[in-house]
């Protein structure tokens, strides 16, 4: 039997700022087509995806992280705007996005220390994003044009990252449930 684990690293977004993404999307969400929405649970800033690896590889990588990671200083991070994956017109993620200072030397070290155990480096700047709901065909131009004017108009409470989390993801068919395995406060 395989110890590997699906895996991520990423920020926790505080609970009153999930609630209030939440209740705020649920009025848009009425008058949108059918997607699968994120629970307010899964949400989250994913710094780097890891996919499947073995258990002890996640612990070297956790240990190697915290003298870099407890160097790098706390992120604040304010969500507001939104956008699709790939792009509007061929929308398959709705997302939230944002501002995220001081997140790129937390990126920089993150990726630094995966190159060393093995993971591919990253090709695209990393930007905050926050998914909201995974579209099985993509929404109509008036439905992402609404997704987008009600993302224009949202300021969430800013809020403080001071640690990264290490996630397990378990994929059911009522949505992925994650586990926090270890987390590595910031400097």
């Amino acid at each position: 039997m395989s110890d590997a684990v699906r895996a991520f690293l990423a920020f926790e977004i505080p609970e009153q700022v999930k609630a209030e993404l939440t209740a705020s999307r649920e009025i848009v969400r009425a008058e949108l087509p059918r997607a699968r929405w994120v629970r307010p649970e899964g949400q989250h800033l994913t710094l780097k995806f890891l996919d499947e690896v073995p258990r002890s590889t996640l612990d070297e990588l956790a240990r190697d992280l915290a003298p870099p990671l407890g160097r790098v200083p706390s992120v604040t991070v304010e969500l507001h705007g939104a956008g699709f994956f790939p792009s509007p017109r061929r929308s398959r993620v709705a997302w939230v996005g944002g501002l995220a200072d001081g997140a790129d030397a937390v990126v920089a070290a993150i990726d630094e220390v995966a190159a060393v155990h093995g993971f591919d480096r990253e090709r695209r700047r990393w930007s905050p994003h926050v998914t909201q709901a995974r579209l099985n065909r993509p929404w109509p131009a008036d439905a992402v044009d609404r997704f987008l004017e009600w993302g224009r108009d949202l300021r969430l409470e800013p809020f403080v990252a001071r640690e990264v989390v290490l996630f397990s993801s378990v994929l059911r068919p009522e949505g992925a449930v994650y586990t926090a395995l270890e987390r590595i406060p910031l400097g």
